[in-house]
C-alpha cells in the first residue's frame, strides 16, 4: 500500500498538510483553553475538517468548512446536556445518526456536515463532556476549524492546482429504494443494535460499537460491500490494538513521544485512506490508544474492550444490511457496469466525430467519467474478488468483468488521445470499425438507448496516416474487449463461464 502509485505525490502532500494543520490546531487549542480535553476535541475537529470536506471546488470546500461549527455546536450542546439522561441521550444519538446519513443526498457537503454532526456527538461520549465544559470545547472546536482552514486554503491549497475529481452521479431511485433513504434506515437500525448490545458489554465505552456501525456504511452501496468493509474494519482494529499493546501501553502517555507517534498516525490515516480501509483503521486504532494514554486511562483491558465493541458494531452492521432493504452485489454492479458501457459509447462517438473532422467534439470528459465509473465497478465487485469469498463461479465472472472493463477503458483512452491529434487523417475504414463497436455496445445495452449517430469518414488517402492506423487498432481492441465483457455480463450471475 505504501508503494502504490501516487501521481503528483498528491497523497503525500495531503498527508503532510494534515499533520501540519492538525498539529497547529491542537497547539492553538491547548494554548487558548489550557485544557487537554479541549485540545483533543480541537484535534478531532481539525482532522474531520481536513478529512471529510470534499467539494469539487475550493470555494465550496471553504463554505462547507465554515458550516461545520454551525452543525457541530448544537449537537455538542445536546450531547452534553443529555449526558446524565441515558434514554434521552440514546434516542438523540440515533436521531443524529439518521439525519447524518440522510444528509448525504445533498452530495459532498451533506456528507461532510452529517459526518461532523455524528462525530461531535461521538466526541462528547469519548470525552465524557458535561455542560460546564461547553465554553472551552466550543473555543477549541472553533479555533481548530479556523486553523485547519487557514492551512488548507491559505498556506497550502493543494486543491487549487489539483482539484479533486467529481464523482459520478449516484444511482437514482425513489422512495425507500433511494440510496440515502435506504442507508439512513439501515445505519440507524445497525447503530441501535450496536448501542443496545454495546451497553450490555460496557456501560462506559458503548459508543465504540455505534461508531463502528456508522463508519462501516460510509462509501458502500451494496450488501457485499458493507460486509467486506466490516471485515476490514475488524482486521484493521485488531492489528491496531496489537500495536497499541506494544507501543501505547508501555509509553504510558508520555507527552513528547506520544505527540510524535500521533503525528505519524495522522499521516498514516490520510496516506492510506484512499488505498486500504484496514490500514486506515490500523492507524486510527493506534492513535486512539495513544490519546487514551494521554488522558491517563489506557490499560490492556481497555484495548480488549475496544475490540469487543468493534465486533458488536460490525455484527450490527451485518444484520442491518442483510435484513433492512438489502441491495445485492449483483444489482449494484450491474447498474455501474451499464453506466460504464454507456460512457464508453459516448467516448467512442465523440472520438469518431473528432476523427471525422468535427472540432467541437471532445471525448476527454467521457474518458474522465470512465475512470471514475471503473473505480465504482471495482469497489462494487470487491466482495466477490475478496480472497475469502467462497463463490468461485461468481469470483471468476467478476475477475473477467474487471479485466474486460480495464481493457475497454484503456482502448477508449487511447482512441481519445489519437482523436486529439489534429494531423490524424480521415479514413473510410473507421466508419466500419465504429459500426462494429456500436454493435458490440448495443448488445451490452439492451435497454432502449438512443443509437449513436452514424459518422462518415472521407475516402482513405493513398498512404494512410499513422493516426488513422492507431485509431483502427484501438477500435479493433475495444470491439474485442466488449465482446469478452458480454459473456459474464449477459449470462446468469451464478452460472460458470463457458470454457471454465
Amino acid at each position: 500500500m505504501f508503494v502504490a502509485p501516487d501521481p503528483g505525490r498528491l497523497r503525500l502532500r495531503i498527508s503532510a498538510r494534515a499533520v501540519l494543520g492538525i498539529g497547529s490546531a491542537v497547539a492553538v487549542s491547548e494554548l487558548a483553553t489550557h485544557s487537554l480535553t479541549a485540545a483533543v476535541a480541537g484535534g478531532l475537529a481539525a482532522l474531520l475538517a481536513l478529512f471529510t470536506v470534499a467539494d469539487t471546488e475550493v470555494g465550496g470546500q471553504a463554505v462547507t468548512t465554515a458550516l461545520l461549527p454551525v452543525v457541530g455546536f448544537p449537537v455538542l450542546a445536546l450531547a452534553t446536556v443529555l449526558h446524565g439522561h441515558p434514554l434521552m441521550r440514546d434516542a438523540a444519538f440515533l436521531a443524529v445518526v439518521c439525519a447524518g446519513v440522510y444528509a448525504r443526498r445533498w452530495g459532498p457537503r451533506g456528507h461532510a456536515l452529517g459526518t461532523f454532526g455524528f462525530m461531535t456527538f461521538f466526541m462528547a461520549q469519548f470525552l465524557h463532556a458535561v455542560p460546564a465544559q461547553l465554553p472551552r470545547l466550543y473555543a477549541a472546536v472553533a479555533l481548530s476549524v479556523a486553523v485547519a482552514a487557514l492551512v488548507r486554503f491559505g498556506l497550502w491549497c493543494i486543491e487549487r492546482r489539483t482539484p479533486p475529481p467529481s464523482g459520478p452521479a449516484p444511482l437514482t431511485a425513489r422512495g425507500l429504494a433511494r440510496p440515502t433513504t435506504r442507508q439512513a434506515l439501515q445505519n440507524t437500525f445497525a447503530c441501535a443494535l450496536a448501542l443496545g448490545v454495546g451497553q450490555l458489554v460496557s456501560d462506559e465505552r458503548w459508543y465504540w460499537a455505534v461508531g463502528t456501525a456508522w463508519w462501516i456504511f460510509v462509501n458502500t452501496a451494496s450488501r457485499g460491500e458493507t460486509l467486506v468493509r466490516g471485515f476490514r474494519r475488524v482486521v484493521g482494529t485488531l492489528a491496531g490494538i496489537s500495536m497499541g499493546l506494544l507501543v501505547a501501553v508501555p509509553l504510558g502517555g508520555a507527552p513528547a513521544p506520544t505527540a510524535v507517534l500521533v503525528a505519524v498516525c495522522v499521516f498514516g490515516i490520510f496516506y492510506t485512506a484512499p488505498l486500504s480501509y484496514s490500514w486506515m483503521m490500523f492507524f486510527v486504532t493506534v492513535m486512539a490508544s495513544l490519546l487514551y494514554g494521554l488522558l491517563g486511562v489506557l490499560h490492556p483491558g481497555l484495548l480488549a474492550l475496544r475490540f469487543e465493541q468493534t465486533l458488536v458494531g460490525a455484527f450490527g452492521a451485518a444484520i442491518a444490511v442483510v435484513v433492512i432493504l438489502p441491495i445485492t452485489t449483483h444489482a449494484s454492479t450491474d447498474a455501474w457496469i451499464r453506466r460504464a458501457v454507456l460512457a464508453v459509447r459516448h467516448c467512442t462517438a465523440e472520438s469518431a466525430r473528432r476523427l471525422a473532422g468535427d472540432a467541437s467534439a471532445d471525448p476527454t470528459p467521457h474518458v474522465a467519467e470512465l475512470e471514475l465509473l471503473l473505480a465504482k465497478v471495482r469497489a462494487s465487485l470487491a466482495p466477490l474478488l475478496h480472497p475469502l469469498s467462497p463463490l468461485r463461479a461468481r469470483k471468476q465472472r467478476a475477475r473477467q468483468v474487471m479485466l474486460s472493463l480495464d481493457d475497454c477503458v484503456h482502448q477508449a483512452r487511447g482512441l481519445a488521445a489519437v482523436a486529439a491529434d489534429p494531423d490524424a487523417s480521415h479514413d473510410a475504414r473507421l466508419t466500419a470499425a465504429c459500426q462494429r463497436v456500436e454493435t458490440a455496445l448495443h448488445a451490452l445495452l439492451p435497454a432502449p438507448e438512443a443509437p449513436a449517430a452514424a459518422v462518415e469518414f472521407g475516402a482513405p488517402a493513398p498512404q494512410h496516416h499513422p493516426g488513422a492506423e492507431r485509431a483502427l487498432a484501438h477500435l479493433h481492441d475495444l470491439e474485442k474487449a466488449l465482446s469478452e465483457l458480454a459473456a459474464p455480463v449477459l449470462s446468469s450471475p451464478r452460472s460458470p463461464l463457458a470454457g471454465a
